[in-house]
């Protein structure tokens, strides 16, 4: 046999450990794996002194085309995706226009979507007041998930997307447990959120710091809290998307104990950034919910190093840079974080709080591709597809705003000293991304249905 790529020599992360093996690819299939491949290779990575792990699955990841193009496309997006170490992603119903929750407009981001992704790609349904119908039509279409705010979010826009009411909460967790779909909520509490902030920008009390106490950590946990009871009462599968406190993190455990089906995502900002950065920062730090304070943040932590959070995810919410103008009440809130999952989540999990790799490969990876029914991702192992990514260890950069392959090229982590990198990213079996020669060939990201997966 010939192989049409050999990595040979690299640091392999397997479901239990790391091993030092080289790595055969045919079709776009991890085909081999052993202590060495002599058989000849179309194309030979030397992978030595470096992790090769499989390319993080990110399932909460927005891309705003159609509709707000301008905010990010399909491609600079997924590009961003790929130099980041990511090699699929689950996009969100909500920031395009119309958003996605009704088949015509899935349709619409279909299309949008073609030749134009370096990563393989799969896409949400929402739960909005008013489509109740529709959601079995987004099923049998192929969506991966659905997805609810219990928080204030849309506009007065035709065709944005709306938090649901308690009625469409209930009433959709019945129906989406009858379609054996899985639900992602956005909780916070919107009717306290909305008034503290009304209150504290009338009182002229503007700062990040006030942004933050606007958005308390009981509005999170009371949130958890009724989306749980729900789910109790429906038998509805739920996941939790970038919690952010210990607290809601240990409410989502005791339910799971009670029986609900039930797992939970944070994001790399809730790790790498506090409430008391944003002063410094400003609204590029501006996200729901909030950074927490250090002290609270250190408990996220703990839960994290315990297992008890079961994946993580770039929440990446990009927008215009006149958008993040103004007072950090006025800014969007959102932060762009798909392109530094991987790097800045090693560094601090794994070099600097000494996580076990291959439960590093669980929370980017593993875990959420099984609980998104993407069976052929997630894994370096024989039969998966060849999604592999390279990571140097002993490498440090400061990230600069050229870097960036955003449309819109703004982060929180600008300026940020990070002390691993990625150096090549491959999908299927095509190196997409070289740290020398930077994103590589046309796109050749394929849609992922859950269609597929049955």
């Amino acid at each position: 046999m010939t192989y049409d790529l050999v990595i040979k020599g690299g640091n392999v992360v397997l479901h239990d450990g790391v091993r030092k093996v080289d790595i055969g690819v045919k079709d776009e299939k991890i085909t081999c794996i052993a202590e060495q491949i002599t058989e000849d290779a179309t194309k030979v990575i030397d992978a030595k002194g470096q992790y090769v792990m499989p390319g993080m699955v990110d399932t909460h990841v927005h891309i705003s085309e159609p509709g707000r193009t301008e905010w990010e496309g399909f491609e600079t997006g997924s590009k961003a995706l790929a130099a980041g170490g990511t090699t699929s992603y689950v996009e969100m119903p909500l920031n395009a226009l119309p958003a996605t929750t009704y088949k015509e407009a899935l349709d619409l981001k279909l299309e949008a979507a073609k030749n134009q992704n370096y990563v393989d790609y799969a896409f949400y349904g929402g739960l909005v007041p008013g489509n109740l119908d529709n959601l079995k039509e987004l099923s049998d279409a192929g969506v991966q998930a659905f997805k609810c705010f219990i928080s204030n979010c849309g506009s007065d826009i035709p065709g944005d997307f709306t938090n649901v009411d308690d009625y469409t909460l209930y009433k959709g967790m019945q129906k989406l447990a009858e379609l054996d779909q899985l639900l992602c909520i956005h909780a916070e509490n919107p009717t306290i959120t909305d008034k503290l902030a009304e209150e504290m920008v009338s009182e002229g009390r503007t700062t990040a710091m006030d942004y933050v106490d606007s958005r308390p950590i009981f509005t999170e946990v009371e949130a958890v809290q009724r989306a749980l009871l729900f789910a109790k009462e429906t038998g509805c599968k739920l996941h939790l998307v970038h919690i952010s406190t210990s607290e809601a993190v240990q409410a989502i455990l005791r339910a799971r104990a009670e029986g609900v089906d039930v797992t939970v995502e944070s994001c790399t900002h809730y790790f790498a950034l506090t409430a008391e950065d944003v002063e410094e920062i400003g609204p590029k730090a501006k996200c729901q919910p909030p950074l927490r304070k250090a002290k609270d943040q250190a408990k996220l932590w703990d839960e994290l190093m315990d297992g008890n959070i079961d994946w993580l995810t770039s929440d990446h919410s990009p927008c215009t840079e006149d958008l993040k103008e103004g007072n950090i009440f006025e800014a969007w809130g959102g932060i762009s974080g798909a392109q530094n999952n991987v790097d800045i989540m090693f560094d601090l999990a794994v070099k600097q709080r000494e996580l076990p790799i291959h439960k590093f490969v669980d929370l980017i990876a593993s875990t959420p591709s099984k609980r998104f029914n993407l069976p052929d991702k997630g894994e370096i192992a024989v039969s998966k597809d060849a999604d592999i990514i390279l990571l140097d260890p002993n490498s440090s950069y400061t990230l600069k705003r050229e870097d960036l392959y955003y449309k819109n090229k703004h982060s929180a982590y600008e300026g940020r000293k990070i002390d691993c990198r990625v150096t090549k990213t491959i999908m299927r079996g095509n190196v997409v991304f070289d740290l020398d020669e930077g994103i590589i060939g046309e796109p050749k990201g394929k849609l992922m249905s859950r269609n597929d997966s049955k």
